[in-house]
């Protein structure tokens, strides 16, 4: 196109971008607008480079006015000279090498940050928290056991003794957890980026991050410990799932039973079916985001984890964690993150060492106080889909 045609196309792609009815098709027409804009850079460079060659070649001598081969001759060399050197311009001229043009084309570069899109799936609401003004505690439970009932007693008889119930304790231990970030003066002074926003943001995120770690270690816990450690169930069939729930979870527990798995795990049990042929994966009718599994006669809520904080295991499975899980395990918070920002502070050592007075920085420190410990051990249960389990079904 020459720049007649450009210009008339950029009119027409600016009028489409103003009457553009959504977010894609604004930048996509943007996209089109901005080609056009360097294709019309590409064409004044070229131009003005064949200007100034024109203008830097000699001008062809005067001859007497009789001599018309010679007037034709140099007029012909003149033309010759000018499409040879504006050939060459073109040449030397791209947008691909900055020296020669690539300079004179604006590159659409942004200093807002942006931010690929991510799940943030946080784990507190689904287990017990308790908020805490000490740094360590203990609770007191009855221990679980149904009482064996009352004797006969004849008229004048003596009373038996009953037996009593027996009590436990569950202790909790603050830990402190947190980080430090640090940046340059110069940066926040000169950047237009928010960057202290997000630094906070990621903070957060972090926060988010270490909690759920804490609870699904929670969950782990009596499957890891030294002594006595229970053994996952295997998951080979809604069947396996069923038991779990009816049986070892029993009329305690079950009826607010939930069950927590990875996306891999999603992907499993979207693939059980009904007799009919029907999904037993459902919606809720009062929210459409939450969902739940059809397990007989029960509707059992399901949670889904990232892949990325739950991942599967290569050898043993998709992870599941089926049961009440505020009876399961409690999380004790001292205090809500704290955020600090100075320009004094020193940290690190040795090599690793910063000191924000003289290296004229900014650090921002956040710390966490909590601990997280189980509760009612068979108020939940883990249970591995296996690989083998998991391929069939995918097939």
């Amino acid at each position: 196109m020459n720049r007649d045609q450009i210009i008339a196309a950029m009119r027409s792609t600016l009028d489409k971008m103003k009457a553009a009815d959504s977010e894609e098709s604004f930048k996509a027409l943007q996209g089109e607008y901005d080609d056009l804009q360097k294709q019309l850079a590409r064409i004044d460079a070229v131009e003005s480079a064949e200007k100034m060659l024109a203008d830097s070649l000699p001008v062809p001598e005067q001859k007497d006015s009789g001599d018309a081969d010679a007037d034709a001759d140099a007029a012909d060399a003149y033309e010759k000279a000018c499409k040879s050197l504006a050939a060459a311009a073109r040449k030397g001229f791209n947008e691909g090498t900055p020296a020669d043009g690539g300079y004179t084309v604006p590159e659409d570069i942004q200093t807002k940050i942006n931010q690929w899109k991510t799940v943030g799936v946080s784990l507190d609401d689904l287990v017990s928290t308790e908020n805490v003004k000490t740094k360590s505690g203990e609770r007191t439970y009855q221990k679980r056991g149904a009482g064996q009932g009352f004797s006969s007693i004849k008229e004048g008889g003596k009373l038996p003794k009953v037996t009593q119930p027996q009590f436990e304790r569950i202790k909790y231990e603050i830990e402190k957890f947190g980080g430090y970030m640090f940046a340059t003066n110069e940066l926040l002074d000169d950047t237009d980026a928010n960057i202290v926003g997000t630094i906070i943001e990621w903070f957060a995120e972090n926060r988010r991050v270490t909690r759920n770690r804490l609870i699904l270690a929670g969950l782990n816990s009596k499957y890891t410990r030294d002594a006595d450690p229970e053994t996952a169930k295997a998951i080979s069939s809604l069947d396996d799932i069923k038991k779990i729930i009816n049986v070892d979870l029993g009329q305690t527990f079950a009826p607010t039973t939930k069950i927590v798995t990875n996306d891999d795990g999603l992907q499993w049990l979207d693939t059980l079916k009904d007799k009919d042929g029907n999904s037993l994966l459902k919606d809720s009718e009062k929210d459409p985001l939450t969902q739940y599994v059809s397990i007989g006669f029960r509707r059992v809520p399901l949670r889904i984890v990232p892949n990325e904080d739950l991942p599967t295991d290569p050898e043993s499975g998709i992870p599941v964690f089926i049961g009440d899980f505020r009876e399961s395990v409690r999380l004790y918070d001292r205090n809500a993150m704290s955020i600090m920002a100075s320009n004094t502070a020193a940290v690190g050592t040795g090599e690793d060492a910063i000191n924000a007075f003289d290296e004229d920085l900014t650090i921002w420190r956040g710390l966490l106080r909590l601990d997280v410990e189980p509760l009612d051990e068979k108020a939940w249960h883990k249970g591995h889909i296996s690989p083998a389990s998991s391929a069939a079904n995918a097939g």
